[in-house]
């Protein structure tokens, strides 16, 4: 006697999980073009505050801090485009955080891979600190 088979359905991943994915991939795809990951996920204490995904040294010594943005979907414009103004500041605010503890100043930049359609799209000084 057998047991009784069940229907389960695949539980679709969430947001979070896609999120992840999309930043591990960017990750993969940076190291391979030779950017060695200094910090991920880095936050400034308290609310209100900023967050950046990836800070990257790039092989000329530039700290690259990387904004990852996945979409399936171009419906609201693709993921470089939900980059908005108050995001782009939040992360300017988390960089400088980052760079108080530096002993001097490294050229910076600001980068924003998009993750979409199965591509990856990385778009290298994508906005500035002005």
């Amino acid at each position: 006697m057998g047991f009784p088979q069940t229907n389960k359905l695949a539980v679709p991943p969430s947001t979070k999980q896609r999120g992840d994915a999309a930043e591990n991939a960017a990750l993969a795809h940076l190291q391979q073009a030779g950017l060695r990951l200094l910090v991920r996920n880095y936050r400034t204490p308290g609310r209100g505050g900023g967050e950046i995904d990836l800070i990257m040294r790039a092989p000329d010594g530039t700290c690259v801090f990387v904004e990852v943005r996945q979409r399936s979907t171009a419906s609201h414009g693709g993921a470089a485009a939900s980059v908005s103004a108050l995001k782009q500041r939040r992360i300017v605010f988390a960089a400088r955080h980052y760079l108080m503890r530096c002993a001097s100043l490294p050229p910076c930049r600001f980068d924003v891979v998009a993750v979409e359609y199965g591509a990856i799209i990385w778009l290298q000084g994508a906005f500035d600190a002005a």
